[in-house]
Formats: structure tokens, sequence, C-alpha cells
């Protein structure tokens, strides 16, 4: 059995590193938090792990454009060396802010733009899978929360129907259990055609703008505490994680 490594990136504004971690470790990973800079200066430790992350967080402070001007130095300093990372049996993810990274060094296509409210949201919201990728292996739908002001995907048209054509659309917004509960819009920005995530290199990669990680455990749910008292009423058991959790744990079992 193999102990996937995961390499966290950090630095700029990022500020979802830590939740990233412990979702990983908690599933069985081993996982780093490095310095964007420290990549850069020793870009042949890459060669060490499988997993590599770029999470959320408001990157240079999205002075330039959310994700851009960090995707601009991913790009300019290690386009190179990420490309040879992915050209292994590797997995990558951009969460967020680390989503809007991945698009603007050009490793996944497409673009996120300001959410049609021009309002920063944070809500929960539903997704169903609709493509086929190692991280959501299993996974039918999923409830996890958003943060962003800036998550609206987009595309030309033929870009998206070839995207579509190619299997590359992970995710989509729904209707489900928490914008019916909460009586919400399920798409929370205007994304084209409803798109949530996408996914590029045989869906080994994945960006998505929902946080998975900030919906790992059952005390982040917004309802944890009726639910468990629901669940002890009915002398059930409370259960430790919540959905998000799923994304790392396919992600380690990819690898052991």
């Amino acid at each position: 059995m193999t102990t996937p490594r995961v390499l966290i990136f950090s630095g700029y504004g990022l500020n979802c590193e830590e939740e990233a971690k412990i979702a990983f470790e908690e599933s069985g990973a081993i996982a780093d938090i490095v310095h964007l800079e420290d990549v850069i200066a020793s870009s042949k430790m890459l060669k060490k792990y499988q997993i590599a992350v770029f999470p959320g967080g408001f990157s240079y402070g999205d002075d330039a454009g959310s994700g851009k001007a960090y995707g601009t130095r991913v790009s300019h300093h290690l386009k190179d060396e990420l490309q040879e990372f992915l050209s292994r049996d590797t997995l990558m993810a951009g969460i967020c802010n680390g989503f809007q990274i991945v698009t603007s060094a050009s490793i996944l296509p497409g673009a996120l733009i300001a959410n049609d409210s021009a309002r920063f949201t944070c809500r929960w919201v539903d997704l169903e899978v609709v493509g086929e990728s190692p991280w959501l292996n299993g996974i039918k739908t999923l409830s996890v929360p958003i943060g962003h002001g800036e998550g609206k995907y987009y595309d030309s048209e033929k870009a998206l129907d070839l995207l579509e054509s190619k299997g590359q659309v992970a995710l989509k917004y729904v209707k489900g259990k928490m914008s019916s509960c909460f009586d919400l819009p399920a798409n929370p920005n205007g994304a084209l055609r409803d798109i949530a995530g996408i996914t590029g290199y045989e869906g080994r990669v994945l960006g998505l703008m929902p946080h998975p990680e900030r919906g790992s455990f059952f005390t982040q749910l917004p309802h944890w505490t009726y639910l468990r008292e629901k669940y002890e009423r009915e002398g059930k058991r409370v259960p430790k994680h919540a959905e998000g959790i799923q994304v790392f744990q396919n992600a380690v079992k990819y690898f052991t």
C-alpha cells in the first residue's frame, strides 16, 4: 500500500491550506504546506509528491483579478515543472481561488469572472457529478460551501460545447437539499451552463469553485446541531464526516 504525499501550495493570500491539509490527512495522506517561492526555488521537490493542490483564498488580494497574479507567477516559473509533474500518473486540484489560479495558468481552460450579483457570495450549494474523475469516483451528488466574488465559469459557446463533448464538465450546480432548505437559487453566480467544476488530463486535474474541505466534517454543516439532536433522539450514530471528505478520500484511494 502506498501512502500518497500531497503538496499544498501556500503564500500571497491563499488561506485554506490548513483545511485542505486536515482533510487529506484525515483521509490517510501525508500533506505538506509549501510556499510558492519555495517550490520555485526547489522545483525538484515535485518529484516526491503524487498530489498537488492550489487551495482557496484571496491571492494577491484579488487586486489584478482573482487568481490572475498567482496564476501568472505559476505559469512563468513552474510551467515546465508542472507539465512534468502531470506527465506522471498524478492528481491536481484547484479549489476556489485555486481554480482561478489553474485557469489563469492555462492548466485548465476557461475563466472565472465576477458573479452576476456583483457581490461576494458565501453559502452552501448542491452539486451533481456529471463527469468522470478519480476525485469524484462513486459520488453522484454533493453539498458543500462556496465563498467567492468571481466564481462565474465563462468561456465561448464553442469552447463550452467542446468541453461538454469531451466530458470535461465535472460538476454542475443543481437544486438540492441545501438550496431548497434555504430557498436559494441553485446557481449562485450565473456560471454558464451551471458549471461548478471541470477536469483536464483525463480527469486527473480537477478545478472547482465550491470548497469540499470546508464541508468535510459533520460539525461544519450549517444545521449540524439540529441534526445531532435528531440523530440522538432516533438512536442513530452521529457521524464524524460530511460529504466533502469523499473528494479527498477518493484522491488517496487512487494511489492506495
